[in-house]
C-alpha cells in the first residue's frame, strides 16, 4: 500500500471515534497494553507530559512543545484530531511524521493487531510511541484523546501531568456532571507526579484534591495564582501579555481563551524549571507556536479582504469565548459558516450565537455530523436565520461571493467544519 491506501485502511478497517461516535471507542486498557508490549514497551524510551481537559489542551501541548524545543530538546508531540492530514498527530520537532514511515508500520504491525481489533485511535497512539522512540526524541508532550483514565495515552507516566479545564462535553461517555468528567480526567494524575489545574471549579477541584492526595501527586490550581495579569489583542492578531513579575511579551495564538491556556502553560514552564528539564521562560517562543510546531485552527485568520478566521471551538466551554470575540470584531457584515456533531450540547451554544450574523448552516464529512437543516431548524428557535449547504466548500464559498471587502467571515462550529473548510476551500 502506498500512503493514501495506507490512511484509507486506518479510517476503514479500524472503528474511529471521530468518524462513528462511541462504536468506535474501545473501553479499557486491554489493547493498548497488548500493543505496548508487542512492541516492547516504546514509551519507556523517552520522558513525557501528559495532557488532559476539555478545552484548550491542545494550545497548551503546542505551547510546552515550542518551549521544549526552544532549550534545544528532540520533542515528540501527540495530538488529536489532525486537520488536513493524518501526519500532524505525531510530530518531532514541528515535522510530522514521514509517509514511509506510517505505511512501514502499519504493514509490518497489520499482522498482528488485526486480530486485537484496536480502534483508530489505539493503533495510531502505537504508532506514535514507537515513531518517537524510533527518532530517539528526549521528551513528548502527549496530548489525551477522550477523558483520560481509559485513553490508551494513559499507559505513560509523565513528569508532568497537566488537565486544562471541565466543561460538559462528551457526556455519554464521561459523565453529565461536572464531577464526573472531572473524575475520568483525574485519571492521570500518577503517583508522586506533579499535577497543574489550569480552571478548577467548586464541583471539580474536590476530585482533584482527593485523587491527587490518594497519588501522593504534588497539586497546583494555576487560577489560584494568575501569572498572566494582561491580555491584549493585537491589531495583526495574537495578544501582548503582561506577567505577574512584570515581563511583557506577544503571544502568537490568538483568541479571548488564550490568556487562561496561557497562564496554565507558564506554571507547567514553572514546574518543568523545577525539575531542572528547563533551564527559563522562553518568552520568544509563545510569538512563533505556530511555526514551531505546526498548529492551527485556534482563532487562525485565513484572509484580510473580507476577514476570514476559523476555530476549532466546537463546545459550550470554548464558545463562551469565541462568542464574545466574534461580537468584538469591527465589521460591515457578520457571515458565519457553521456545523456540528450530534454529541455536543447544540442547543446551549447556538443560544450564544449573535443574532445579526447571516448564517451559512452545513455539515462536515463525517456520520457524526448534524444535518444541515436540522441545524438551521434548531438555530431558527434562537432568531438565526440563513442558508442550508451540503458541504463546508459550498458553504463557505455562497459566503465568500456574498460578501465585500469590510465584512467578516468566521467558519467553525466544530473541528471537522474547519477540517474541511482547510482541506476543501483554501
Amino acid at each position: 500500500m502506498n500512503y493514501e491506501e495506507t490512511c484509507d485502511y486506518l479510517y476503514s478497517q479500524t472503528p474511529s471515534f471521530e468518524k462513528t461516535g462511541k462504536t468506535g471507542f474501545n473501553e479499557g486498557l486491554a489493547i493498548t497494553l497488548a500493543l505496548d508490549e508487542h512492541f516492547d514497551h516504546p514509551h519507556r524510551s523517552f520522558r513525557s507530559v501528559h495532557v488532559a481537559g476539555t478545552n484548550g489542551k491542545g494550545s497548551v501541548s503546542h505551547t510546552l512543545a515550542a518551549q521544549l524545543q526552544a532549550a534545544g530538546y528532540r520533542v515528540g508531540l501527540y495530538t488529536s484530531p489532525h486537520l488536513v492530514d493524518f501526519r500532524e498527530r505525531i510530530r518531532v520537532n514541528g515535522i510530522p511524521v514521514t509517509k514511509e514511515y506510517v505505511v512501514d508500520f502499519v504493514d509490518k504491525a497489520k499482522p498482528f493487531y488485526e486480530s486485537l481489533k484496536p480502534s483508530f485511535f489505539e493503533i495510531t497512539t502505537a504508532m506514535a510511541f514507537c515513531y518517537f522512540r524510533h527518532m530517539k526524541v528526549d521528551i513528548a508532550v502527549i496530548e489525551v484523546g477522550l477523558g483520560g483514565r481509559l485513553d490508551c495515552t494513559n499507559i505513560i507516566t509523565p513528569v508532568l501531568s497537566v488537565i486544562t479545564n471541565i466543561s460538559l462535553d462528551h457526556t455519554d461517555m464521561l459523565g453529565d456532571t461536572l464531577a464526573a468528567i472531572a473524575g475520568e480526567k483525574a485519571g492521570i494524575i500518577k503517583p508522586g507526579v506533579p499535577v497543574i489545574i489550569g480552571e478548577s471549579h467548586p464541583e471539580t477541584r474536590p476530585v482533584f484534591q482527593h485523587v491527587a492526595e490518594k497519588q501522593g501527586a504534588p497539586i497546583l490550581f494555576a487560577d489560584d495564582h494568575p501569572l498572566v495579569v494582561s491580555a491584549t489583542p493585537l491589531k495583526n492578531g495574537g495578544i501582548h501579555y503582561v506577567t505577574a513579575g512584570g515581563e511583557e511579551f506577544d503571544g502568537e495564538l490568538s483568541g479571548l481563551y488564550q490568556m487562561k491556556n496561557t497562564n496554565t502553560a507558564l506554571h507547567a514552564i514553572d514546574q518543568l524549571i523545577s525539575q531542572g528539564i528547563l533551564n527559563k521562560v522562553d518568552y520568544t517562543a509563545f510569538d512563533k507556536i505556530c511555526q514551531t510546531t505546526g498548529l492551527m485552527g485556534r482563532w487562525q485568520m485565513i484572509r484580510e479582504q473580507p476577514l476570514v478566521i476559523c476555530d476549532t471551538g466546537h463546545n459550550t466551554g470554548g464558545w463562551r469565548y469565541l462568542s464574545e470575540q466574534i461580537r468584538n470584531v469591527s465589521c460591515q457584515t457578520l457571515r458565519i459558516v457553521f456545523g456540528m456533531v450530534s454529541d455536543k450540547d447544540v442547543s446551549t451554544v447556538m443560544s450564544m450565537l449573535p443574532r445579526n450574523a447571516k448564517y451559512y448552516f452545513t455539515k462536515a464529512d463525517t456520520h457524526r455530523a448534524i444535518p444541515e437543516t436540522r441545524i438551521r431548524d434548531i438555530g431558527q428557535a434562537f432568531g438565526l436565520e440563513g442558508k442550508c449547504f451540503s458541504t463546508v466548500a459550498e458553504a463557505y464559498r455562497a459566503a465568500l461571493e456574498d460578501s465585500c471587502s469590510n465584512d467578516f467571515i468566521f467558519v467553525g462550529g466544530s473541528t471537522y467544519v474547519v477540517a474541511d473548510f482547510m482541506k476543501t476551500a483554501i
